[in-house]
C-alpha cells in the first residue's frame, strides 16, 4: 500500500485558500497511491471558534475530499470543523474513492487550548477495512494515550492527523515511536507546519514508522508531499516472528 502524507502550513480560517492549496499539492503527485492524509482540521487551522467556519457533511470540503479521492482513486482524509445537530465536532472523515464516507470525533480533546468547551468528544474508535488492510485513525491528542490506540484488533496502520506545535515536537516524535512499538503496526503522523493566528509555531515533522519504530519516511519539517510503500508481509512476518502482541495484558476501557 502506498501512502501519501501532505505537509504544509494552513491559512487560518479560510476554507477556500486551504482547499486551493491542498489541491495544488495533491495534483503534484504523479504516480499512484491509495491513501492522502492530511493534517487536523486542515481547512481552517486549530480554531477555537468553530461557529466562525463549522461546515455540515453536505458542506464544500466534503464535496471537494469526494470529488478529489474520485479523481486520484484513492481514499483521502483528514480532520475538520463540522457542525451536526448544534453541536461542533473535530471529525476525522475518511473518505473512499466510490464516495463512501467512514468518520471518527476526535475523542481526547485538548482541554489546554479550550478544545473541550468548544467541541463535542467522540467515543469510539474506528477500524476500516480497506485495500485489504486494516486501519485505525486518529486525532492529534489522541496520540498521548496509549490505552485508546491499543493494537487489540490486528491493526496494520495507525494515522495521527495532528497540529502539534513545535515547542512539544519531542513528545511527537517520542510517542508516534512507541505507538508504533507497542503496537506492532505502521504507525503514520501528518502535523502541519507554519505559524497560525494564536501565535502557535509548527514544525511538522510528519514521519511514518514500521512495525519496530523504525523510520521509513523521516520527520520532515519541509512542506511537501511525502509518498511511501508499505509492505504487509514484512509487517506480519515480523509479528509472527516475536509474537509479542501475545503477551498484552487484557482489560477493558472503561468510558
Amino acid at each position: 500500500m502506498k501512502i501519501s502524507l501532505i505537509q504544509t502550513s494552513l491559512t487560518w480560517e479560510n476554507p477556500q485558500a486551504n482547499r486551493d492549496n491542498f489541491e495544488t499539492l495533491i495534483n503534484s503527485i504523479k504516480e499512484a497511491t491509495d491513501i492522502i492524509i492530511l493534517p487536523e482540521m486542515f481547512s481552517t487551522g486549530f480554531t477555537m471558534t468553530p461557529n466562525a467556519v463549522a461546515e455540515t457533511m453536505d458542506g464544500d470540503t466534503v464535496k471537494w475530499m469526494k470529488a478529489t479521492a474520485a479523481a486520484k482513486d484513492c481514499a483521502v482524509t483528514g480532520s475538520l470543523v463540522i457542525e451536526e445537530n448544534g453541536s461542533y465536532y473535530n471529525r476525522l472523515l475518511f473518505v473512499l474513492p466510490d464516495g463512501e464516507i467512514k468518520t471518527y470525533d476526535k475523542r481526547h480533546l485538548f482541554s489546554l487550548a479550550g478544545e473541550d468547551k468548544a467541541y463535542t468528544a467522540g467515543a469510539d474508535r474506528l477500524i476500516i477495512n480497506y485495500r485489504g488492510w486494516k486501519i485505525s485513525p486518529f486525532v492529534c491528542y489522541d496520540l498521548r494515550f496509549p490505552v485508546f490506540s491499543r493494537n487489540t484488533e490486528d491493526i496494520d496502520l495507525m494515522l495521527y492527523v495532528a497540529n502539534w506545535p513545535a515547542p512539544r515536537v519531542a513528545a511527537w516524535d517520542a510517542l508516534l515511536k512507541a505507538r508504533a512499538i507497542e503496537n506492532m503496526c505502521y504507525v503514520a503522523g501528518v502535523n502541519r507546519t507554519g505559524q497560525d493566528n494564536n501565535g502557535h509555531s509548527y514544525l511538522g515533522h510528519s514521519q511514518v514508522l514500521d512495525e519496530l519504530g523504525t523510520n521509513v519516511v523521516q520527520p520532515k519539517e519541509n512542506e511537501g508531499v511525502f509518498t511511501v510503500e508499505l509492505n504487509k508481509e514484512s509487517l506480519l512476518e515480523t509479528r509472527n516472528k516475536f509474537q509479542f502482541l501475545n503477551d498484552r495484558d487484557s482489560f477493558s476501557l472503561l468510558r
